[in-house]
């Protein structure tokens, strides 16, 4: 069973609210930004140590510590907060990656600025908040450090060096430090920015596969609960029923005979019902969960079928001698399956023609159709997430606005049931989508029907 419109709007709306939304609170927990702000203090009080004792360099050991010092108490405030265990929001990210750039900045001052080799470090803020935080917040942390790097060219304290010498340093060299860093800093932070959001963008898309197949799971299931109770209710309506004919047999003429004939034939409508309801096919026994192929292609293309201007057919074809395999049915097959009709049907000039092929080893449903195909820029990337031939619902007979999720879904779902999935173009017009798995994937064997097994999972 394919998914409803109205439910596909839905998800399509939350999708699109989601990324113009971005993340709505950070992707670390302010704990992690504590832990990962002690390591840099220790780091900067070891460099400080080695610096001024071991290695005999003069430097303002008291203006770096009280630096540090600051740095640590605006750590222990944060740390005893009751928030540390939280989610830090984009703004606290952002305040406390910008503390640690001015911070930092601050020892650079004091120990040659853009000529100390630890300017470098200035990357680290920039680099974390581009793969957390939404757009404009890590711009603006890319803004503060290379300000802070610009600042650091042209003012600072001289470069510490050994006793007696100094080091003077041509303006040409400290240019190309700023330019380095400069470069450092934006390209990791636009790089870290770009692969942390294709990578919330491959969640959230995983998250609406996940979504539909629990869907169709949920619909499987609530047929099978329906033959449940009707098989469970039968007895008691059939006690009513005897009971209520026996009142109507010892009951004289009047209102109480009228209300007992009420009550058998309100019994039996519920009888009726539930009959019903135990004959439709999802009651989910392994009768109705083994389809043939030919019923297979049958519920693919039954949403479809017969609508005015695009002849549907279906057509199963295998070498002689090899019988067609039967299918369980599985919801998300068909609802990928169906989901490729659906796509064709939108673009389909006449006719649209479902095929499945067979031989002793494979199974592959195929949909065709004669429309124009698929756009030359996009067929090799088809099937990943937000990548859709119909932007602005072009040439699309419904109009519906695609969001490039339909075959990303599809694609996803057939390919954990073990499939291979083919995109491509008919030689002439039209597209070609295809489905091929190892007939021993999703074939229900005989042995399965005689023996009364349950498809798989």
């Amino acid at each position: 069973m394919a998914t409803s419109g109205s439910e596909e709007a839905r998800d399509s709306l939350r999708i699109a609210e989601a990324q113009d939304r971005g993340p709505a609170e950070g992707r670390l927990r302010t704990r992690t930004l504590v832990v990962i702000r002690w390591l840099a203090l220790v780091g900067q009080g070891l460099a400080v140590f080695v610096t001024s004792v071991l290695l005999r360099i003069d430097i303002p050991v008291g203006e770096c510590l009280v630096l540090i010092s600051a740095s640590a108490i605006f750590n222990l405030l944060i740390g005893l907060s009751p928030t540390v265990g939280h989610r830090a929001r984009p703004w606290e990210v952002t305040v406390q990656l910008g503390f640690d750039i001015f911070e930092l900045s601050g020892l650079l001052y004091l120990t040659g600025g853009i000529a100390n080799p630890f300017c470098l470090l200035l990357i680290a803020p920039v680099t974390v908040g581009a793969a957390i935080l939404p757009g404009r917040h890590a711009v603006a942390l890319g803004v503060a450090a290379t300000v802070m790097a610009m600042t650091l060219t042209v003012l600072s304290l001289p470069m510490p060096w050994a006793p007696g010498e100094t080091l003077q340093l041509p303006s040409t060299y400290r240019a190309g430090c700023l330019l380095a860093v400069m470069v450092g800093i934006y390209f990791t932070g636009v790089y870290s920015f770009r692969a942390a959001s294709e990578a919330r963008r491959m969640e959230l898309a995983l998250h609406v596969a996940e979504t539909v197949l629990a869907r169709e799971q949920r619909l499987s299931a609530l047929g099978a609960l329906a033959a449940a109770a009707a098989h469970e209710l039968g007895t008691p309506l059939a006690t009513i029923s005897v009971i209520a004919k026996e009142l109507e047999r010892e009951t004289p003429e009047g209102p109480l005979r009228d209300d007992a004939w009420l009550l058998i034939e309100q019994a039996q409508r519920c009888r009726d019902i539930l009959r019903k309801l135990a004959e439709t096919p999802d009651a989910g026994d392994v009768i109705h969960e083994r389809m043939s192929l030919l019923q297979f292609l049958g519920e693919m293309i039954e949403p479809h079928a017969g609508k005015a201007g695009i002849r549907t057919e279906a057509v199963v074809t295998g070498p002689p001698g090899v019988h067609a395999p039967d299918l369980w049915r599985r919801p998300e097959i068909l609802h990928a399956m169906t989901s490729f009709v659906e796509n064709a049907f939108d673009f389909a000039a006449h006719e649209i023609l479902v095929t499945a092929r067979f031989d002793a080893k494979t199974l592959a449903l195929e949909v065709r159709d004669d429309g124009p195909g698929f756009s030359a820029d996009i067929l090799a990337r088809l099937g990943e997430p937000y990548i859709t031939s119909r932007p602005g619902a072009e040439g699309s007979r419904t109009g519906h606005v695609g969001m490039g999720l339909g075959f990303f879904i599809a694609k996803t779902l057939l390919e954990r049931t073990g499939a291979n999935v083919d995109f491509k173009n008919a030689r002439k017009s039209g597209a070609i989508v295809t489905a091929k798995w190892a007939r021993g994937v999703v074939e229900a064997p005989a042995a399965a029907f005689v023996e009364g097994t349950a498809p798989p999972p």
